[in-house]
């Protein structure tokens, strides 16, 4: 039986994954999380083979939190489930640690073959991502960035969207000052000195489609 941690903040999209995973017989949930923080207190604890893990959950970024559950159970499988496109956060994910990375729209049709591949020390890559490593067109497609972590990242795109940094606080669940020390971290590692170069920089390498 392949014993399932389902980390999804969306309940449609939970109870929408739930209902497939029902139909096999060699699989049942044993946990489920809506935010990272509740997935680092519970993972100790939860008897799980593999962890089906959205990108996008309140509490900490996806790449941060996969990083954290691989030195707490570093040979348990993670399966990212995620609206963002594979070019930009797969290959990220894959260097945290995760085994996997598959697009929501995608994960009706593939996600039980997902599962069964990881949970055997496979790794899960959808055609079109496969193609698009091997043949170099996603290595680090914009070098500079993946100095960043998801978080970073986010914030990055958001600033250069407009947003003001108590909004951003708000909309990713972080203290004012949390949000300022990772806007420091951006402008140092990018060599960038105000919102409006990250701006430029964000439109320049083409982040804001």
């Amino acid at each position: 039986m392949i014993k399932l941690f389902i980390v999804e903040d969306q309940e449609i999209f939970r109870e929408g994954l739930k209902r497939i995973l029902k139909e096999e017989a060699d699989m049942t949930v044993v946990a489920e999380a809506n935010n990272g923080n509740d997935v680092l207190r519970e993972i100790s604890t939860v008897d799980c083979d593999v962890i089906l893990l959205d990108m996008n959950i309140p509490g900490r970024s996806g790449v941060d939190l996969i990083s954290e559950v691989k030195k707490r159970k570093p040979k348990l499988p993670i399966l990212v489930l995620s609206i963002a496109p594979e070019h930009k956060y797969a290959l990220p994910a894959f260097k945290a640690g995760a085994s996997g990375y598959m697009c929501k729209d995608s994960a009706l049709d593939e996600l039980v073959g997902a599962i069964r591949k990881v949970n055997n020390k496979g790794r899960y890559l959808s055609e079109s991502l496969a193609e698009k490593l091997a043949f170099g067109m996603i290595s680090d497609e914009t070098t500079t960035r993946y100095k960043l972590t998801e978080t970073e990242n986010g914030i990055l795109l958001l600033i250069a969207k407009g947003n003001e940094i108590k909004d951003i606080a708000e909309n990713l669940a972080l203290s004012i000052n949390t949000v300022f020390s990772h806007r420091r971290k951006i402008l140092e590692k990018l060599s960038l000195k105000n919102n409006v170069e990250i701006t430029h920089y964000a439109i320049n390498n083409n982040l804001l489609d």
